[in-house]
């Protein structure tokens, strides 16, 4: 057994040496504090890591197909009523949500931006409920009353008993209502009234929209939209108004769920027109995004970035309407986030990785610095280290008092070479004080045996400067 033993000594690769023979000098425990607070550090960084999750970050194609994007926003118009300002909708397959009225809130707000009044409606009148607006003229005049639609009926049987459903039944013709007031039903409503009533208010929409995933756009602009030969209008000669303010803050805009980390660059933007009218564009480039986190729960949501431009408006012209557009298009790249753990196997690696090779570095520069002052006893490795940060301190812009002198020496004046050569000493004293930390770094060097005495020897030779240990 003893003789089994003592040829497992022979495979021991840590063989341990008498702490009688060994060693200790300042730079190698200077080295080990170093290399200590390092090593420490870093095994706090790591613990760290393997404490908290990680998000891992990669690029896919985007397969999804036949999927909806929805599209949350709260905008806050400060000069344009709620009573004039509508939402459309419409995307390149054709899609098309004009005067867009529910899941939409709208506030309107004083000129401070207080809130006056919430409501849930659509422009002029407020929103009646279908068999009350149906039978509103009935009420007010008898059972077969049936509201003229002023030649926009569809068939004879159409009534138009409110002011909204004349100017949907002209919306459907491709007509704009230039008279309300003279329709009877806009008239009875009050709807020129409501609309002066809240001039100089500003309003406050939010809400979310469902549209399909594909390239479109969404519109706040006044008037009520309608289609005419293929065209987007908006009839804005209701109002009897040429010029719109379209200053606007936007307080959120996000397509999709919000997810840890999420930036929406347009939250909080504002803009405010300077000229009488004008459309102000938005230009949006869309990226899916998957985020799921440590508990295996997946967000599908979105990232962009934007673009903006502002055009001035000009009317008679359809590309020219009034109001604040956002164009969207949808990236092919889809971006996924997951949130890992970090394996205790990983943690551990990283550990060892971390100890192992500051010791081993640490080793090799304590072995470096021991040889070398063994093997070349006249020169101090200190004082070269020292020598080095010095003459880049020497050569900065910025000079030190020349009482501040590093390394612990100072330069006298020969009191009886000042008295014989006076104020010709006095100058050449102030030419030595200009070099006076070079010089102080040369004889450092010097004393340190890294350079030879040959080219100073002249210097010496002056007796002008005497170098003396403080």
């Amino acid at each position: 057994m003893d003789n089994l033993f003592g040829k497992l000594r022979n495979f021991d690769a840590y063989p341990k040496i008498n702490e009688d023979f060994y060693s200790r000098t300042l730079s190698g425990g200077v080295i080990t504090l170093a290399s200590s607070i390092f090593m420490l550090l870093l095994f706090i960084s790591e613990l760290r890591l393997y404490l908290n999750a990680v998000t891992e970050t990669k690029l896919v194609v985007d397969t999804s197909r036949g999927e909806t994007l929805r599209i949350n926003f709260d905008v806050t118009f400060p000069a344009l009523p709620c009573s004039i300002v509508s939402l459309d909708a419409m995307d390149i397959s054709g899609e098309q949500h004009l005067d867009v009225r529910h899941d939409i809130i709208k506030k309107r707000i004083d000129a401070h931006g207080n809130v006056i009044e919430t409501r849930q409606d659509v422009i002029g009148a407020p929103k009646i409920e279908k068999p009350l607006q149906r039978h509103g003229g009935r009420l007010e005049h008898n059972e077969t009353y049936c509201g003229s639609c002023y030649g926009a009926e569809a068939s004879d049987e159409d009534c138009c008993n409110s002011c909204e459903e004349v100017r949907e039944a002209y919306r459907k013709k491709g007509w704009g209502l230039s008279n309300p007031d003279q329709i009877d039903q806009c008239k009875r409503e009050g709807f020129l009234q409501r609309i002066k009533d809240e001039d100089g208010e500003g309003c406050n929409i939010y809400g979310f929209l469902e549209v399909n995933k594909v390239a479109g756009n969404f519109h706040f602009a006044p008037g009520k939209s309608f289609q005419q030969s293929n065209v987007h209008v908006h009839d804005l000669m209701a109002f009897q108004k040429d010029t719109f303010n379209i200053s606007h803050k936007i307080n959120r805009l996000a397509f999709g769920e919000s997810f840890p980390g999420v930036v929406n660059p347009l939250d909080r933007v504002q803009w405010v027109q300077t000229t009488p009218t004008g459309m102000y564009q938005y230009f949006i480039k869309v990226v899916p995004t998957v985020y799921t986190d440590i508990n295996g729960h997946s967000i599908q949501s979105n990232q962009f970035s934007v673009t903006e431009h502002f055009r001035n408006a000009e009317f008679g012209r359809p590309q020219s309407i009034p109001g604040v557009f956002f164009f969207y298009d949808l990236s092919p790249i889809k971006v996924t986030f997951t949130e890992e753990h970090v394996s205790f196997l990983h943690f551990l690696t990283n550990i060892c990785a971390i100890v192992g090779g500051i010791f081993t570095v640490s080793g090799i520069l304590d072995s470096f610095i021991y040889h070398g002052q063994k093997n070349f006893p006249n020169i101090d490795l200190f004082s070269w280290l020292y020598g080095g940060v010095g003459w880049v301190v020497l050569n900065s812009p910025k000079k030190q008092p020349l009482g501040d002198i590093p390394w612990g020496y100072k330069h006298e004046l020969d009191p009886a070479l000042s008295n014989q050569r006076g104020s010709e000493w006095e100058r050449e004293v102030q030419e030595w004080e200009r070099h006076s930390y070079r010089l102080i770094l040369r004889f450092r060097l010097l004393r340190s045996g890294l350079i030879g005495p040959v080219q100073y020897e002249p210097l010496l030779d002056l007796g002008m400067l005497q170098i003396t240990s403080a």
